[in-house]
């Protein structure tokens, strides 16, 4: 599972860059250190690969017949894509990246749960793999995503049995392409551990209104 992210950089420059972007709306990249399912989160989709937006976290299918909590799915399994009706249409015709340069993952314990922040080992950003859709209703559109997930790598493994697919740069330009769906889920695996660094971190995390830098500083 994934349901807590971060985008802490406010460089846009270096966000264009790494991902090949033009325009970024203004005065949305602002530093975000605690980012919770229902609130809006960067986005890059297939149908605007040059443009950075925004989609609210937890999927609500097109068909769907209102805005409600049993529709919204912030997570879907790589595994099962083509058979869930809510992810037969997007993961044909509605692919994104999810913009990130941290997630967040806990480890249950007999009597608590420990938080652990996981990142790029230059800290830089990257991209997880995302299904977007857009409800409508009253001449007004939603468009909302959900992260996919895969098994864990031996990363995460100590920590949780599932962790966030996330792209290299080529796997990037491939999975918002036109290419056949039969063939983006293959991109869909674990990450190599080998790029990634695990952290402890303070238990303050565990609130979403908690949104400063102190949460991300390493459990000592």
């Amino acid at each position: 599972m994934c349901g807590r992210i971060a985008l802490i950089t406010k460089d846009e420059k270096k966000i264009k860059a790494r991902f090949r972007l033009k325009r970024i709306p203004e005065g949305k990249l602002t530093p975000r250190y605690n980012i919770p399912p229902s609130q809006p989160i960067p986005a890059v989709l297939n149908e605007s690969p040059e443009e950075l937006t925004y989609l609210q976290w937890g999927l609500v299918p097109s068909w769907a017949k209102e805005i409600s909590t049993k529709y919204s799915m912030i997570n879907a399994k790589a595994e099962t894509l083509a058979e869930k009706p809510a992810y037969r249409g997007p993961i044909r015709h509605k692919r994104c990246l999810i913009i990130v340069d941290t997630f967040y993952e806990w480890m249950r314990t007999s009597n608590s749960k420990r938080p652990f922040r996981f990142m790029m080992k230059d800290e830089g950003p990257f991209a997880l793999a995302g299904l977007w859709d857009c409800w409508s209703k009253d001449g007004s559109d939603l468009r909302t995503c959900a992260i996919i997930t895969a098994g864990a790598n031996d990363l995460m493994k100590p920590i949780h049995d599932r962790m966030p697919v996330i792209f290299t740069p080529e796997q990037e330009e491939a999975w918002l392409s036109d290419m056949d769906y039969k063939e983006a889920v293959k991109l869909l695996k674990p990450y190599p551990k080998k790029d990634l660094v695990a952290v402890e971190i303070s238990t303050r995390v565990n609130s979403p209104s908690n949104n400063t830098e102190e949460i991300v500083q390493p459990v000592k």
